[in-house]
C-alpha cells in the first residue's frame, strides 16, 4: 500500500514550529525513512475521511 502523508489522519500541522509531522510514535529506523521521504507502504496510513461518521448515521 502506497501512502500519501498529506492525506493521512496522523499527519498534523504544528503552528508553533510551522511544520507538518507524523503523530505516530515511530522507532528510529521508521523515523529515518519518514524524514528521507522514503516511507512507502506505511503500515500506519489511514485516509482522513471526514464523512465516515455521517455515513454511520444514515
Amino acid at each position: 500500500m502506497k501512502s500519501n502523508c498529506e492525506m493521512c489522519i496522523f499527519f498534523s500541522y504544528d503552528a508553533e514550529y510551522d511544520e507538518y509531522y507524523c503523530q505516530v510514535n515511530l522507532d528510529e529506523d521508521e523515523m529515518e525513512k519518514f524524514l528521507r521521504d522514503d516511507f512507502r507502504g506505511c503500515p500506519y496510513y489511514r485516509l482522513e475521511d471526514e464523512y465516515k461518521t455521517v455515513r454511520k448515521q444514515m
